[in-house]
């Protein structure tokens, strides 16, 4: 059923959407901006290289991230797909993260197994909770003052649904963001004692910069969305526009951006390390992805 009014009440509702819908262009033309940029290292580090797991979440993420971003704004129209893709991004990001932990606990099968566990544990109590919303959800179109409208409605408490769904994806990035801390200062503080820094304080540099970035992305982006809880910020306005504008691009930076970067950072320091033979020397052993380090000199491939 359509509904059609003139009414001048429903303006506010009209500028917060058209307001909302400036920022996810925005947002979705520096994705795109993103990825012509950095598309020469991705077709040298990441097409041109020996195919495995990490390629597959790479691409995986990095075009799913795209598709998501151009059918974002089109959200009201395609509003399940876009919340299944998503979620769909989310479970490869989780996947990287995994992987990640387990190369810098040295392939720890205990962590592997404790990382999973508590991945798929949390994966199926935060996908059940949106899909039951979603399943229930209805859509009504509305033609206000000339512009058309939609308005997605979720059964039952949808909104506090989707905020648990949120906390408990939070909870995941804590756990992940505590262990690549603790593992970080441990082996730096091994070095020191060492007095060995090169490859291996270089390498968890990297891991942990561009983890505490992405965690704090993350974190950014689910206070926002927590904050639609809020009935005053669930109704769309001229000002929680700007806040729900604000909301998408924190969401698609951390999930389409900073997430392939988590992969594109170890390969390009992968790289350089290859270039530079003086920094191949005296090393100690880490697995990530495609790279074995050995413990004598030089790099060895698998």
């Amino acid at each position: 059923m359509t509904f059609i009014s003139d009414d001048p009440s429903w303006w506010p509702f009209i500028n917060g959407t058209r307001l909302a819908s400036y920022f996810i262009v925005a947002a979705t033309a520096g994705i795109v901006y993103d990825w012509a940029l950095s598309f020469g290292q991705e077709v040298e580090l990441i097409w041109r290289q020996h195919w495995s797991l990490m390629t597959v979440l790479y691409l995986s993420v990095r075009y799913f991230g795209i598709i998501y971003a151009v059918i974002n704004m089109y959200r009201y129209v395609m509003f399940n797909t876009i919340n299944w893709v998503a979620v769909a991004i989310e479970v490869f990001l989780c996947v990287i993260m995994i992987t990640r932990l387990y190369a810098m606990y040295q392939k720890s099968r205990t962590v592997l197994i404790f990382l999973v566990a508590i991945f798929l544990a949390l994966l199926v109590a935060a996908i059940s909770m949106p899909a039951i919303s979603m399943r229930g959800g209805s859509g009504e179109e509305f033609v206000l003052s000339g512009t058309y409208q939609c308005s997605i409605q979720t059964e039952g408490d949808g909104i506090l649904r989707h905020s648990i769904a949120w906390i408990l994806v939070i909870v995941w990035e804590v756990l992940t963001v505590c262990l690549a801390v603790r593992i970080a200062v441990k082996h730096f503080c091994e070095l020191r004692r060492q007095s060995a820094g090169g490859f291996i304080g270089d390498c968890f540099t990297v891991l942990i910069k561009t983890h505490l970035v992405y965690f704090a992305s993350y974190l950014s982006t689910s206070c926002f969305e927590i904050g639609f809880m809020s009935p005053a910020l669930a109704d769309l306005s001229s000002g929680t526009g700007i806040y729900g504008g604000f909301t998408e691009i924190f969401l698609l930076m951390h999930m389409c951006v900073l997430g392939p970067r988590l992969i594109l950072s170890v390969r390009q320091y992968h790289a350089k390390l290859v270039t530079d033979s003086d920094a191949a020397s005296t090393m100690t052993s880490i697995v990530f992805e495609r790279m074995h380090v050995s413990t004598s000199i030089g790099v060895q491939q698998t």
